[in-house]
């Protein structure tokens, strides 16, 4: 919650989507916590692609109805953009200084384009393209590419892997479902049980000591690195690559130290610019909270994709 501009951002209680059949009671729930002024308008980011003021998210069964919340909660306005717009946004007001960003390697954000990706329960994607003197969010489906095998060792894996939908995307390998998938290949290619039910199980084991679990890391990490580098290869992002979603802050040290930046370096005919492409962890626990507030702080500054209500 953004009380008025410039004010600091208030975390509000958080709702599960099972919890309400609708984004709306989520909401009053939300609001329970707030002593301030009745909100007069909201921006919602919706994990899922913004092409309608009405749409149904990917991984739950709600639909985010902005003309009905604008109803039921009395708002002027209800504007939504995909997830990963404000996540973009974040990226102009974290600073490596207040502790908001981790280093994978040297180098420090640059002025040209930033890509924003995060692995958690998808695999969110979008970039900020400088644009004479405003900034262009991109809210992509990146994740959903496709991600094939770069070695004989990862080929042989590949049989193992489960596919989604037919297919193996980076979302399928780069996200809490997709850790558990590459530990469930490993111990099949092995040819032992996998002992894990859940993501959280690897990570744990892995801090253990566990040899399977962190030959799971391991992999995750260095398909990480080499995925982020295509990104900056394609948005030619030279501002920096930041890595948000809820895996990648609990393993920093694994990122920092792994194959991530090896795989992230490998570009080939672009190796040397690719080194030259400062990456960095997304520590701060709220980035999209702190994009939202950039984004309706200083409206003029962004252009991106939306859709929405009003009164």
């Amino acid at each position: 919650m953004l009380p008025a501009p410039g004010e600091p951002v208030q975390l509000l209680p958080r709702a599960l989507t099972a919890q309400t059949p609708d984004p709306v009671g989520a909401i009053r729930i939300a609001l329970q916590g707030y002593e301030g002024e009745a909100p007069r308008s909201a921006m919602i980011a919706v994990a899922t692609r913004v092409d309608a003021p009405a749409i149904r998210l990917t991984n739950a069964q709600w639909v985010i109805d902005a003309e009905a919340i604008g109803t039921a909660l009395g708002l002027e306005r209800v504007t939504l953009v995909n997830d990963y717009t404000p996540v973009a946004a974040s990226v102009m007001v974290l600073t490596e200084d207040q502790g908001d960003l981790a280093p994978i390697g040297g180098g420090h954000p640059g002025p040209g384009a930033r890509v924003v990706l995060g692995p958690g329960t998808g695999l969110g994607v979008g970039a900020l393209v400088p644009v004479e003197d405003r900034l262009a969010i991109l809210a992509t489906e990146a994740g959903h590419i496709e991600f094939g095998p770069a070695t004989e060792e990862e080929a042989a894996l590949w049989p193992h892997l489960e596919r989604v939908g037919g297919r193996v995307s980076a979302e399928v390998v780069l996200s809490g479902p997709g850790l558990f998938r590459i530990a469930k290949a490993v111990a099949a290619h092995r040819c032992v049980n996998c002992p894990y039910t859940k993501p959280n199980d690897v990570h744990a084991a892995a801090r253990e000591g566990d040899e399977l679990a962190q030959a799971a890391l391991d992999l995750f990490a260095r398909w990480l690195g080499r995925y982020a580098g295509d990104m900056a290869l394609t948005f030619e992002s030279s501002g920096g690559v930041f890595i948000a979603g809820g895996i990648a802050p609990r393993m920093v040290d694994i990122l920092q130290n792994g194959g991530f930046r090896e795989a992230f370096d490998s570009k080939a005919p672009h190796d040397a610019w690719a080194r030259g492409v400062p990456a960095f962890v997304i520590v701060n626990p709220e980035p999209a909270l702190q994009g939202l507030a950039a984004i309706v702080t200083s409206p003029g500054r962004f252009v991106f994709k939306s859709q929405g209500w009003a009164a």
